[in-house]
């Protein structure tokens, strides 16, 4: 299948890498989701990127409003490869459509308003929770640390869907 555009929407930039590592990767043209609307035409087809929220893409609604979504990834605390069932099913995402999560980072400077608010009280409730999952403690480590966990390798098996299935 064709794709037309990278199309990302990032709140504190690690979307924004992998969307960008994606683009240089596959040479397809990369747009954040406001311009994408000016620029590229109604129903084109895109690959979407957007950072994640209690397993929420953020405004994968308004992108798919616009465009013909083929491949989804959402950028989130947790392992690359986690979360897949929640985010195909909290957003009502078409079954046969490819879903990847890529572990990004945290860093609370950048988060702003209710975001930053939401982090906080998601620290409390993982730092008071008793027999914590190895990737709940992961996500607390890396939410009260700080870092990011943007890397190549964490594309591997979107980048391996890609070539099967897509050309720029």
């Amino acid at each position: 299948m064709k794709i037309d555009a990278i199309v990302y929407t990032s709140n504190t930039g690690y979307t924004k890498q992998y969307a960008k590592m994606i683009s240089e990767k596959t040479g397809i043209r990369l747009y954040n989701l406001l311009d994408a609307k000016k620029i590229l035409p109604k129903g084109a087809n895109i690959i979407y990127l957007g950072w994640l929220m209690a397993s929420m893409v953020k405004d994968y609604s308004k992108a798919a409003k616009n465009f013909n979504i083929k491949a989804v990834c959402g950028v989130c605390l947790g392992n690359t490869g986690s979360q897949i069932d929640a985010v195909k099913k909290i957003n009502k995402l078409p079954h046969a459509l490819p879903v990847f999560t890529l572990q990004g980072g945290y860093d609370h400077d950048k988060v702003k308003g209710i975001y930053k608010f939401m982090m906080d009280m998601l620290t409390k409730a993982l730092s008071k929770k008793q027999n914590r999952a190895p990737d709940e403690d992961a996500m607390l480590k890396l939410i009260l640390q700080g870092g990011s966990f943007v890397s190549e390798e964490n594309l591997c098996d979107f980048m391996l869907w890609f070539e099967q299935n897509c050309q720029a």
